[in-house]
């Protein structure tokens, strides 16, 4: 029995927001207001298909783009976290689930040699055309009403147990950790022995409160522990690993 990780990355592996962060290219670190103001709700993907075309606009070349992205912090213990998590692949699977993109992501965990701790990261697609611009794609379409058009969390954590079920994975655990309130609807699937881990401050703990407030809170199966360092969820793993040890040599 193995143990999965599922992490969000904006403001959750990395300490800011990456699709905002990529501004800091542009020579004056702003957008134009005709680009800020064209956002709607719930379509923050074609949101930043239109930033980065202003910034293919302003000439800013891709390594420009990557290197700006490379500069960006990690949340405080996360290299930690994610190095053990990385040193523990016989036991522990780990996955990224987030609205932000392919590159910016890879480009992210290239850079701090952490690549090898995710197994597979789930999000919007994105390269770079002819022109030199980034293009960035929905990841996949869905009916849920509770999430922007774009990404259903829950539905690819839903798919992704399927998958891995049907190549005769289960996991013993499974920890969710995130900060926004688009990953609320993936705790709905969580059983009463995982835990969702929201980062303390932020939306996610807030809305969990509100739904382990109501009634009916069915919704909400899995054990809630609050965070605030990658040490604090390293040390939940480690004690969760201890009190169920995975099968001896890492057979799956």
């Amino acid at each position: 029995m193995k143990t999965l990780m599922v992490f969000d990355f904006d403001h959750t592996v990395v300490d800011a927001n990456s699709d905002t962060w990529v501004i800091r290219c542009l020579p004056g670190q702003t957008l134009p207001d005709e680009v800020k103001n064209s956002y709607r709700k719930g379509h923050w993907t074609e949101f930043m298909g239109r930033v980065m075309n202003h910034i293919g606009n302003q000439e800013v070349s891709p390594d420009r783009v990557r290197s700006v992205m490379e500069t960006i912090p990690f949340t405080h213990g996360m290299i930690d976290l994610l190095t053990f998590i990385s040193e523990n692949k016989s036991t522990i699977d780990c996955i990224v689930v987030s609205d932000a993109n392919t590159m910016f992501i890879d480009w992210i965990l290239h850079a701090a040699g952490l690549q090898a701790a995710v197994d597979q990261v789930f999000t919007n697609p994105a390269k770079f055309n002819e022109l030199g611009y980034m293009e960035v794609q929905c990841y996949h379409s869905h009916d849920c009403e509770r999430c922007p058009v774009n990404l259903c969390k829950r539905k690819v954590l839903e798919l992704y147990l399927l998958e891995q079920t049907d190549r005769g994975v289960e996991y013993d655990r499974v920890f969710y950790v995130g900060d926004g309130g688009n990953d609320l609807c993936p705790t709905s699937c969580l059983r009463g022995h995982d835990v969702v881990m929201p980062r303390k401050g932020y939306t996610l703990e807030k809305l969990l409160a509100q739904v382990k407030s109501q009634e009916d809170s069915v919704s909400l199966r899995a054990r809630v522990i609050a965070w605030s360092s990658g040490t604090e969820i390293m040390e939940e793993l480690k004690t969760s690993m201890q009190s169920h040890p995975g099968p001896n040599g890492g057979q799956h």
